[in-house]
């Protein structure tokens, strides 16, 4: 997982805590959600009593929306809000359109998102013990994507920071409207490079991130990752 690699690049005052989602890793016993809103109020549960000390969220892509979800289930459960959240090649909720996506995808099919998204090694997709592991896992991904709708609620009461890639087919104005969805201040950062500029940019956006939080008031932080 790429935010494992992230505490030998952070600072050690950031405490990097990637979360495994239901249904891989040390969880692949679990069932896979297809469900965005029922995983984030999974995780959320689970994350309560961390809550309890400074702590912020980050995600990429799919992660982004899931951290932000998970931001609003801990404010429903009482918990202080993250210091910041940030959030990574992903539209706002409020631009998104995942109608082709509310459908599940045949492998073909499948396999031609992770070819236009240009983040899987050609011998990955053509791979069969690997696709077998990995189609399922990403099927129930893209469903999530595509039955996710966004709730009328309030703004979260945190900085939202936006990173977005110069190449990624991700509008701008959709990465500018996440300003809606936060009550306080709001960035955004744009990297060189397509929907993986999280792998191709690695070192500037790590230190970006430890830039951000180093801003806020504590100098002691857990990074909760989910993940892309």
């Amino acid at each position: 997982m790429i935010y494992a690699r992230w505490r030998r690049l952070l600072p050690s005052w950031i405490d990097v805590m990637p979360l495994e989602l239901p249904g891989r890793g040390a969880r692949l016993a679990e069932p896979l959600h297809t469900d965005l809103a029922g995983l984030a109020d999974q995780l959320a549960a689970e994350l309560t009593d961390t809550a309890w000390t400074p702590y912020a969220l980050f995600g990429h892509s799919l992660g982004g929306l899931i951290a932000f979800e998970v931001g609003h289930g801990l404010r429903a459960r009482g918990a202080p809000s993250p210091s910041m959240l940030v959030v990574s090649g992903t539209e706002a909720p409020a631009m998104r359109d995942g109608s082709r996506w509310r459908e599940p995808l045949g492998d073909d099919a499948l396999r031609g998102e992770l070819t236009r998204l240009k983040g899987t090694p050609p011998e990955a997709l053509d791979s069969p013990e690997i696709m077998s592991h990995a189609l399922p896992i990403l099927r129930a991904d893209f469903l999530m994507c595509g039955n996710y709708v966004p709730r009328r609620r309030k703004p979260l009461c945190c900085p939202i920071q936006v990173f977005g890639g110069d190449t990624d087919e991700t509008r701008p104005e959709a990465l500018d409207a996440w300003r809606d969805e936060t009550s306080a201040s709001f960035g955004c950062d744009i990297f060189r490079g397509d929907h993986f500029f999280i792998h191709a940019r690695q070192s500037e956006l790590v230190n970006r991130i430890a830039a951000l939080l180093a801003g806020q008031s504590s100098r002691q932080y857990s990074a909760v990752g989910a993940g892309p």
